[in-house]
């Protein structure tokens, strides 16, 4: 049994309700985005620093995000070429936010993190509507690929929970990705 903990650094027991958090927070990750709000607390929780929380959390959201990005790609919802910018953009944003969480103190970020989980699902519970009609296109190029991609892609680079449910707005104003059902287009 010591074996076991000096391997995953956690009992059995703790090790068993973390896969089961993780398999509600990718449940309700596939449904509206957000899983995180679980993953992240839940790792701070059994004592895990909290920039390896984050990337723990940031690499079991990939597969979801790739999944999500060939889904649309293969049914032409998105074309490639025309997103070499935003792509651009979201690249450099989540590369300089994950940058900036290395170089934060474990100690201000675990002072932090409880703070934005709180601000992001008290977001989740007050803009329940966000995104849910087609709007009209109000951003083009350049101010459009800052946004939607630099801003958010630092944040989620970052922080990244609910990370989806922020791409809603800029998405649906997006030439490529608007839509009569805003549900089909969560994640890019």
């Amino acid at each position: 049994m010591d074996n076991f903990v000096d391997l995953f650094m956690v009992s059995p027991l703790l090790l068993a309700v973390l896969f089961f958090v993780a398999m509600l927070a990718g449940f309700i990750d596939a449904l509206a985005g957000g899983g995180g709000l679980l993953t992240v607390p839940a790792l701070l929780a059994v004592g895990m620093n909290p920039a390896q929380a984050l990337a723990t959390n940031k690499l079991q959201a990939c597969g979801g995000s790739l999944s999500a990005s060939l889904y649309f790609i293969r049914r032409k919802v998105v074309n490639l070429a025309d997103q070499k910018l935003n792509i651009l953009m979201t690249f450099i944003g989540s590369t300089s936010g994950a940058l900036l969480v290395q170089h934060v103190q474990s100690d201000i970020l675990r002072q932090i993190l409880p703070i934005l989980v709180i601000c992001i699902g008290l977001y989740f519970l007050l803009m329940p509507k966000l995104g849910e009609e087609d709007r009209q296109r109000r951003l083009y190029g350049l101010p459009f690929a800052l946004i939607a991609g630099g801003c958010v892609g630092f944040y989620d680079g970052f922080f990244g929970p609910g990370r989806a449910r922020f791409t809603r707005w800029p998405s649906l104003r997006s030439p490529v990705l608007t839509s009569r059902n805003p549900r089909r287009t969560r994640r890019y």
